[in-house]
């Protein structure tokens, strides 16, 4: 028995965070144990436990994936924690100490200050002083805008990237804490200054400047000595500055970088009026460089160029060896593909992305300081000889997330699609989610992270990174009325609020809650979710009061390939419906989460405005017959998902869905905001077949278009790059944009069926539903929960299905068998006949509670193990074919061809040529032809009887 994941608000042994009241976690693995009987939790102001604060005792209120601990915190001072758990066989185990420690507190005696010089230069400011006596300890409290790296006696602190990271800066400016070592005698701080998000152009609506024009830092050294005496050291107009050898940086245009530069001469500071009560103990997660990439090839090209392949579109910096001489400029581009082989970057738009260096003739390692590309190949010119690509490495650079979640299926181009979705993550997950990382935009789009978010939280531990974005999220609303824009931080894009971006508010941390099972994301972000809610509520009331929200702009479903122009980014589904769909969806979450914090007056409320929304949308959006007057996937695909459909028409609602998608041939038309959901719908409704066939298109417009066309990252649109290897455009065309990775979630939810409930939220209690399909042979996968280690697979082995699932201890699951019969799967578990000796699961029935039939599927009610079934499913797992099928499919197979050709094609002879474009049922029923009931009855019986 071993605990493990210790952490606190979702980060590992965190300094200088804002904490809150923290939240410890833990997972507890390695033991045949059910239940955590009790535990006990200690904290400590040393690591030894002999200066106890808080004592839990044995107790059963100790929660695994969430126990908020109960003690007032003191700033400057570290903590150390740890855990003691007994189990339900009598096994018991004490964690290894963690600890956190607290921010600065009390008032700033620094100042913010800015280097005397023209505020295009890109500067470093720093102190000398003189340590006489010993040190016991020693804290770095500092930030700069824009972005900054602190060194200490010619040596980099940490290490973190691009600090202090991007927020938004009108309300609040995290700042950092070091752990800082100092030498006896003269030491040296220096401040490396850089433009970041800040300063400078960032953003679609170009200006001059961002939030500021100057760049400037505070800072604190508090230094303890041995003697008991205390010292501080702060940014004052004492310091001085100099130039960097940064000679400019930007997001956009990137860096130079002038090695040979001299810095020698010395500049004076001045203090700058920044409002220094912004300053806030950081919540962002570190940036961080996570993994080094080798080039896969060096590519000579047909222009004449020299390029590197990454082998994979990556986010990060480019390091290398440089060997140059004196004064050599190496200068470096940046693109994500290649046109008729050569190096391309028209897509980036007006972004440069351009690292250019200049050699001082000494041999060392580079990298970039204060900007970033998104990339996959690299241009280089003025390099001396052949370039050697071991002497490069792609440096990729992400928030730090751990990951959780990974599925591998029997099909090498779904595999690779999942390995894209999770690149998409990793590329835009930098500090805020962006909606790409390459072009001159990379903005906090709230759609993409909202529509994202419920995979997000499947692949990696998003706890920290989501709460920080929340409270950018909460900036902005409070400087709007509880509007959310469009991007936040908004960075002079201050965009009109749109339905499924503006659910950024509500959706990400209820889904956040979900996974993870710590309230506190709900207490942080309440204010701004009913404050969401609210703002949706006033927009109606100004209309009338009619509860539905049918005024202003909206996105709607963005980039759907059903909208009435050709290449448009406006779906046809109306986007007054899709409002008023999340009007009801958000109210639902704010309801519930109402409940969850204990706020009874605001549950009702809140129930209420979502039950009159439900009435108001089916009035207007459901014919008297039952029938959803917007015809278009997405509208089938909303009311589904967010249970707008009145239960009698759920059938309706269901074959409108299914119609559309054979009107279109079997593909989807979807864009933003019916794409996340299509896939999750047609398997809960009776459709999973068609949600596989919609997965392995290998067709334009298809997931594994993209994965055969090379693609290494999710793309923007569905046809980002032509069959011909030609990109489609360049105004708006990005090949890493993580939202439609969003089928992601649909593989983790329904092919391997582990899903999230709001009863035992954090895993604690969640559902095991896989969906099989005869269109792939197997899929497994493993979730580490915030409960622990929870493992899904399904195999179809001829007529037999072996589902085995593995439930993590102190959790409960209840494990859905599709196809099952309850008595067959008793007598696997050995509790039907007593013998308990034979059958799948054999030895687990101990642990099962109880064993349900529900229609065609059978629930098991189970506790912490690994529970192995298999058997025979009451309908065989096969392709099945009927007059529904496309004409390509049923001329494809052998058997249904000779049905068709022999008996039936061969009596009509005025057929469309393209027959291949249309359905069975449209030939036969079309104007073309026709056919009697009872004959067509008796087609789709014999094509139904063919083995596949």
């Amino acid at each position: 028995m071993e605990i493990v994941h210790l952490k606190v608000n979702h980060l590992v042994n965190p300094i200088g965070f804002d904490l809150g009241r923290p939240t410890i976690s833990y997972v507890v693995r390695g033991t045949s144990a059910r239940k955590q009987e009790k535990a006990r939790v200690l904290v400590s102001l040393d690591e030894n436990f002999s200066d106890l604060i808080y004592d839990s005792g044995e107790t059963d209120a100790v929660v695994s994936t969430a126990f908020p601990l109960p003690i007032d915190l003191t700033p400057e001072t570290r903590y150390y924690w740890k855990v003691r758990v007994w189990a339900d066989n009598g096994e018991s185990a004490e964690s290894p100490a963690a600890w956190f420690e607290t921010a600065k507190g009390g008032e700033w005696k620094a100042d913010w200050i800015t280097p005397c010089a023209p505020k295009e230069l890109q500067m470093s400011v720093m102190k000398t002083f003189t340590i006489t006596k010993p040190v016991s300890r020693c804290r770095m409290y500092v930030t700069g805008v824009g972005l900054y790296e602190l060194y200490i006696n010619g040596e980099k602190q940490g290490d973190e990237c691009l600090l202090p990271g991007f927020c938004d800066y009108d309300t609040w400016i995290q700042y950092q804490t070091y752990e800082v070592d100092l030498r006896s005698g003269e030491n040296e701080i220096e401040v490396l200054l850089g433009d970041g998000w800040y300063k400078g152009w960032y953003g679609l609506r170009q200006t001059e400047e961002n939030y500021g024009d100057r760049l400037a830092c505070i800072g604190e050294l508090h230094i303890s000595y041995e003697d008991g005496t205390e010292e501080v050291i702060s940014t004052d107009d004492t310091w001085q500055a100099k130039k960097s050898k940064i000679v400019s940086s930007g997001i956009y245009p990137g860096e130079v970088y002038d090695a040979s530069l001299d810095t020698s001469e010395r500049f004076p500071v001045e203090k700058i009026d920044l409002d220094k009560k912004k300053l806030s103990p950081r919540l962002s997660p570190p940036i961080r460089i996570h993994e080094r990439i080798t080039p896969v090839e060096l590519i000579y090209t047909p222009a004449g160029e020299t390029v590197l392949d990454m082998g994979q579109n990556m986010v990060g910096w480019l390091g290398f060896h440089c060997r140059a001489s004196k004064g050599t400029k190496l200068c470096f581009q940046f693109g994500e593909i290649l046109q008729d082989g050569n190096f391309y970057n028209e897509n980036l738009r007006t972004a440069k992305a351009e690292f250019t260096y200049i050699a001082d003739g000494n041999a060392c390692d580079v990298r970039q300081h204060f900007t970033f590309y998104g990339y996959r190949f690299v241009k280089i010119t003025g390099w001396e000889g052949e370039p050697d690509v071991n002497d490069f490495r792609g440096l990729v650079i992400h928030s730090e997330m751990e990951e959780l979640g990974d599925i591998e299926t029997s099909d090498p181009l779904v595999n690779q699609l999942i390995h894209n979705a999770k690149w998409g993550q990793k590329g835009n997950f930098l500090d805020v989610p962006t909606d790409c990382p390459q072009r001159d935009e990379r903005y906090g789009w709230t759609g993409d992270a909202q529509i994202f978010s419920g995979t997000a939280c499947f692949n990696m531990d998003t706890y920290a990174f989501y709460t920080k974005y929340g409270r950018d999220i909460y900036g902005e609303q409070k400087k709007l009325g509880g509007s959310v824009p469009d991007v936040v931080p908004v960075a002079n894009y201050p965009g009109d609020a749109s339905t499924a971006w503006g659910e950024a508010a509500t959706v990400i941390p209820w889904n956040v809650y979900l996974h993870y099972g710590d309230k506190s994301i709900l207490e942080r972000q309440y204010d701004s979710m009913n404050g969401w809610v609210d703002y949706m509520k006033g927009e109606d009331d100004r209309y009338g009061g009619k509860r539905l929200w049918q005024s202003g702009f909206h996105y709607g479903d963005w980039l759907a390939l059903d909208g009435n122009v050709p290449g448009g980014v406006y779906g046809a589904t109306d986007p007054h419906l899709i409002a008023s769909g999340y009007y009801y969806h958000s109210a639902v979450i704010v309801a519930k989460t109402a409940r969850i914090l204990g706020n009874a007056p605001d549950a009702e409320y809140y129930e209420t405005l979502a039950e009159e929304i439900r009435t108001a949308f089916i009035r207007e959006y459901f014919t008297p017959a039952g029938n959803l007057s917007v015809d278009t996937m997405t509208a089938y695909v909303v009311v589904l998902y967010m249970g707008l459909t009145p239960d009698s028409a759920r059938e309706k609602v269901c074959r409108g869905l299914l119609n559309r998608l054979k009107k279109n041939r079997y593909h989807l038309d979807t864009g933003f905001v019916g794409t996340p959901y299509l896939c999750r719908m047609l398997s809960e409704n009776g459709m999973n077949d068609l949600a596989y066939h919609l997965l392995l298109e290998k067709g334009y417009p298809g997931w594994l278009y993209e994965v055969l066309m090379g693609a290494t990252t999710v793309w923007e649109r569905w046809d980002s790059v032509l069959p011909d290897g030609k990109i489609s455009g360049t105004e708006m065309n990005s090949l890493n944009h993580y939202a439609y990775g969003s089928i992601v979630e649909w593989m983790y939810r329904n092919m391997l069926g582990i899903q999230p409930m709001e009863e035992g939220a954090g895993f604690k209690k969640f559902r095991v539903a896989p969906a099989p399909n005869y269109q792939i042979s197997w899929a497994k996968g493993c979730l580490r929960s915030a409960a622990g280690m929870i493992e899904s697979s399904w195999r179809i082995d001829g007529k037999k299905l072996k589902v085995i699932v593995t439930v993590p201890f102190d959790a409960e699951a209840r494990i859905v068998l599709p196809d099952a019969d309850a008595g067959e799967i008793e007598k696997a578990l050995g509790m039907g006949d007593g013998s308990g000796k034979s059958g799948a699961g054999a030895g687990c029935g101990s642990r099962v509670r109880a064993v349900t039939q529900m229609g065609s599927s059978v629930a098991v009610e189970a506790e912490a193990g690994t529970y192995v079934f298999e058997y025979e499913p009451t309908k065989p797992y096969r392709k099945v074919y009927s007059i529904d099928s496309p004409m390509e499919e049923l001329m494809e197979n052998a058997e249904t061809r000779k049905i068709l050709e022999e008996d039936y094609l061969c009596r009509f002879k005025n057929l469309p040529f393209e027959k291949e474009l249309f359905t069975l049922e449209e030939l036969m029923n079309g104007p073309f032809t026709s056919l009697p009931r009872e004959e067509w009855e008796a087609l789709d019986k014999r094509l139904r009887s063919v083995v596949s």
